[in-house]
């Protein structure tokens, strides 16, 4: 029955090519659906959520730094359930469930209004604040968290020795499709209205793609008699055997190696650093006596550097030691702090730019292809599950402690310093974060 479910409606080992250029292809497109959950997506409705739901800017966000929080604490759970069900059901599964969240956003004003007038004990932005954080919470949940990791760990269970070449094709899919993002969504709402424009997003991601995943997505390619990276590339020599593990790994037992913590608290300090920037980057470059014009306007050539180290970067990383990407990654988050400290046109202007550029295109490189490198398939799902809380958490953090430094001191300097001197311990750190050994019991 399993068997015949696996080949359901039909077998993958009979597709003309390797079927895990199939699963690249669905993994993008995966990545790309989770966008109404992800920050560039729902910054998108943040204005029309403040109008229609009556609350402060302040009060939502603030609802959703404790959802994105809530979300992450979740997210080693959605891992284990993973690993126990395989990408297709929990694709399947979690497509629908964000296409339910959507369809709850669109009436978020309408479920806030009832929730007044049937407890009048809730009173000003208690309401829609209950609304928005149960919103965040399970679009951060669903999008951000389950879909990303499942799209992102079905590509790397098919790819092993090809596994940077197709994380760069992934990765370069998916930075021009955030890219327009916010000019398809802002389409949508122009069209037919917010409300209307997330009615139609879930039924894209809960009907159409959910029927997709069921149809097309495929957990393992040893379950139909294939091999990863397809039979072509059996015999390709790499010059870094790090590409393959050594053994499948534990959630246990990755937390107890270096290399794991290394790892997962540079991302971490990445995804802090990076989405605590965006969020208040106008006000850090006013901060500095510079224009929102020249805030706007760094992202254009900072997306040209990440998608030219994302491209390298992934290549590279199927001949060379990912420790090495890991360090020029920490080394463009420290020029980033640096720019921040000393903000002003010209040359630190410059030294910002490539640091945001070298972090974004080498975030995707090394939180993608780490876990199934260093510790293998078979727990892939609570791993990266456990790792990706992490950064989820980061991602919250950062402009919480960002506008907090503005609060105390009037600028971002002192976070920003506090970010240097993380990033300067990690890059020690990052020297020693080598393959994790085998211990032989005695």
């Amino acid at each position: 029955m399993k068997k015949a479910f696996k080949n359901f409606p039909f077998d993958p080992g009979r597709w003309p090519f390797f079927y895990g250029w199939m699963i690249l292809g669905l993994g993008t497109l995966g990545m790309l659906m989770s966008v109404p959950g992800q920050t560039v997506g729902i910054s998108v409705f943040t204005d029309y959520l403040i109008t229609g739901l009556d609350i402060p800017r302040n009060f939502l966000s603030l609802a959703y730094l404790a959802g994105t929080v809530l979300s992450a604490l979740l997210l080693t759970r959605a891992g284990r359930f993973y690993d126990r069900y395989g990408a297709r059901i929990m694709g399947s599964i979690v497509s629908i469930a964000l296409g339910c969240v959507l369809g709850y956003f669109s009436f978020s004003d309408v479920i806030s209004l009832g929730l007044r007038r049937t407890f009048p004990f809730l009173k000003g932005v208690a309401a829609p604040f209950i609304v928005m954080s149960i919103g965040f919470f399970l679009v951060r949940f669903t999008g951000q968290g389950t879909l990303t990791m499942v799209s992102r760990n079905a590509v790397m269970e098919w790819f092993e020795k090809r596994r940077g070449l197709a994380n760069g094709i992934l990765g370069v899919a998916v930075s021009f499709g955030f890219s327009y993002a916010p000019f398809v969504l802002n389409a949508l709402i122009q069209a037919g209205g917010w409300r209307w424009a997330w009615r139609f997003l879930a039924l894209i991601v809960g009907g159409c793609f959910a029927l997709l995943v069921f149809v097309f997505f495929r957990d393992k390619p040893e379950h139909h008699n294939l091999i990863p990276d397809g039979s072509r590339f059996t015999r390709v020599k790499r010059i870094n055997p790090e590409t393959i593990a050594v053994k499948e790994f534990t959630l246990q037992e990755a937390r107890r190696t270096l290399t794991f913590w290394i790892f997962t608290l540079s991302l971490c300090a990445a995804s802090f650093l990076t989405t605590a920037f965006t969020f208040h980057v106008v006000s850090v470059f006013e901060s500095s006596g510079l224009t929102r014009d020249q805030a706007v306007s760094i992202f254009f050539p900072s997306s040209i550097i990440a998608v030219g180290f994302q491209l390298l970067g992934s290549f590279l990383s199927d001949y060379v030691k990912l420790k090495y990407i890991l360090m020029v990654q920490i080394i463009g988050m420290i020029l980033l702090s640096l720019g921040i400290i000393f903000l002003r046109e010209g040359a630190p202007l410059i030294i910002l730019i490539a640091g945001l550029g070298i972090n974004q295109g080498l975030f995707g490189v090394n939180a993608n292809i780490a876990w199934a490198r260093f510790f293998g398939r078979k727990h892939l799902g609570v791993i990266s599950g456990f790792a990706f809380a992490w950064l989820v958490a980061g991602s919250a953090a950062g402009p919480y402690l960002f506008s907090l430094s503005l609060d105390l001191s009037g600028k971002y300097v002192t976070a920003a310093i506090f970010s240097l001197a993380v990033l300067v311990v990690l890059l020690a750190g990052a020297w020693k974060a080598n393959q994790p050994k085998v211990v032989k019991s005695r």
